[in-house]
Formats: C-alpha cells, structure tokens, sequence
C-alpha cells in the first residue's frame, strides 16, 4: 500500500490520480479543512472516470504534528511520498515552516524506520540546493551554503532533507526530488497558480530573472518512475527549461490571447516595493504580497542542469511550450465551469 502526504496540494493531487489511474491502494492524509473538492477538480482535467478514482483514495485526516494518529494511517504501508510542506517567503512564518517542514518530515522518516517502509520518495525543492560560482548551471552536486539560502523556505527544506538522509542511514530506501518552479492545473490563488491567473486578468508587470521551471505532470512522472527503480539514496533535481519571468509571462499572456506584459520591474523597483508592502502589513496585520525574498528572486539569474535524471532514467521533459498551452486550457475550462 501507498501512503501520500500532501495530498491537496498541486504535486500531491496529480500525483494521486496517476497513482489511482493505475490501480494502486492508497491512504492519503489530510489536514482539517483541507479542499478534496480542488483535488477532484484536477482528476476531471484528465478523465471522464475521476469520480471513480476519486473514491479509490483512503482519505485519512491528521496532521503531521499528531504522532499517534499518522501512526494508524501508516499500517500496512510499503511506499510512501512525502509532498506536504509550507511554503512562505514570509520572514514571520519561517518557525511555522520549521515545525511542519522539519520536524513533519522527521515524523514521517521515525514512521517509516518503525513500520519498516521499503521507500520514501520526498520532494525538496532547487531551493535546498547550492547555488555555484557565476556563470556554471547548478547541479546535485552544488554544496549547500546557508549564507546564500539564507531565507526560511530555503533552510527548512534543507533540514527537511537531512531527515530523509537520516532513513535513508537507518534502512529505508529513499530518494529525494529537487523541483524547480512547478507549473500545472488545479490551484490558481496559490503557489504558481497565481502567476496563471494574474496573466489572465492582465498583469502588466514583467522581471528579467531567470529560473528553473518544470510540468507538475514531469515530476509526478519521474517520482513514480524513481520509486519503481532501484535507484536509492540519491537526489535529482527537476527542471525541463531555465527562462526568465519575462518569457515566461509573455507565453502565458500569448495562450491567452492576452495583452502582453510591458512594465519592466527593476530592482530598484522591487526594493521600494517589497519594503512599502512591509510597512502596510504592520499596520494591516496582514501578510505582504511581496517580501524581501521574493523581490529579490524576481531578479536572480539561476540556470539549473537535468542531465543527472535524464540519464539515470532516460527521460524526456515536457517541453515549457507545451506546458504553459495545456495550464492555459485548464483555467479557462474552470473559468467557463
């Protein structure tokens, strides 16, 4: 039996429907309140059949801080993904962010040593990985730095990862996946969603940054692919292009027969912008659309290599193109109903 954390999530979610399309028994947690409704909804992008294979999933509500319950959901479990986590580039979420990213993840690898779990599969992000000298594409075997991911997100992935090295010590087999930005259907208020329907309401604004960006189909792809090896203990980084936020918002503008972004947002820019949202937040009480974090982000130049996992699996990537067309169709099916 398959266990899957994060379920309600954009990775969690297409993963399942694979994993429900071929057959698998699965238990997926959940938190309290959490939306199976969005979860169904991107099962229906992909067949006529999703309300059966809906029903295939063993839903199981628990957090990830409730020892004794995960304990339950963990009976008879031969293969778990581990895809919850927090995301925020927020500064006042980062001990939130430690407590369901780490120590999360050090329930879910305890509860794996315990119940004897033949393999974890556990998706990091390219944020954990070292950034290298100017000039050389980031790759596996970039050193970790704090002093250049020194935000929250960016730490408690990386803690999150010497916990799964730590299984990985003590008899269960793992991998980890180190995903860029993960563009796919489902949740457009969060995450990359966002970028999807900003564009569709006409975002006017563009930055020159470059980045890695992968299909969320890719990645559930080479997760399954991964734990159906014997490939052990090693991680990969998932990318299908590096682009910048200006390409990218100009295809995403050209799929919708919208206008195209024209206001080029400097640093100098971004700087005023991320500091006047922190301000209004202190008097709002309310989470800043832009943070320091991800101001700057906006504006790096990171260019991140796939050639481990294309080799150690023979794969191919979506291409971007292709991608950003068909998240472009979903949306518009959800805005037509």
């Amino acid at each position: 039996m398959i266990l899957v954390t994060g379920g309600t999530g954009l990775v969690g979610s297409h993963l399942l429907f694979q994993l429900a399309q071929q057959g698998e028994k699965i238990v997926a947690i959940h938190r309290k309140n959490s939306d199976l409704e969005a979860v169904k909804n991107v099962f229906s992008y992909f067949s006529s059949n999703y309300e059966s294979l809906f029903k295939s999933i063993t839903w199981v509500e628990v957090d990830l801080s409730d020892v004794p319950a995960l304990d339950f959901a963990f009976k008879g479990v031969t293969k778990v993904y581990h895809s919850a986590a927090m995301i925020s580039f927020s500064a006042s979420d980062y001990r939130k962010m430690r407590k369901v990213n780490i120590d999360g993840t050090a329930n879910i690898v305890n509860l794996c040593v315990a119940n004897q779990v033949e393999k974890l599969c556990f998706v990091s992000s390219v944020a954990a990985v070292g950034k290298p000298l100017t000039g050389k594409n980031i790759d596996e075997e970039n050193e970790w730095n704090v002093a250049d991911n020194n935000y929250g997100y960016a730490i408690t992935k990386y803690g999150s990862e010497i916990e799964v090295w730590r299984a990985g010590q003590e008899g269960v087999d793992v991998v980890i996946v180190n995903p860029g930005v993960i563009l796919g259907s489902g949740f457009w208020k969060t995450g990359s969603g966002k970028l999807f329907d900003k564009s569709y309401n006409g975002f006017p604004f563009f930055t020159e940054g470059i980045t890695g960006f992968v299909d969320v189909q890719d990645v559930t792809n080479i997760m399954i692919k991964l734990m159906n090896s014997t490939i052990k203990n090693q991680r990969f980084i998932l990318v299908s292009e590096s682009m910048s936020f200006k390409t990218l918002f100009f295809s995403i503008a050209d799929a919708f027969n919208k206008k195209r972004p024209t206001i080029k947002v400097t640093k100098l820019i971004s700087g005023i912008g991320w500091r006047v949202n922190w301000l209004l937040s202190k008097f709002s009480g309310k989470t800043p659309m832009i943070t320091k974090q991800s101001a700057n982000s906006s504006h790096n130049r990171y260019y991140y290599s796939n050639k481990k996992i294309k080799e150690a699996i023979d794969y191919q990537f979506i291409p971007l193109e292709e991608t950003i067309k068909n998240v472009c169709k979903n949306y518009m099916k959800d805005q037509n109903g």
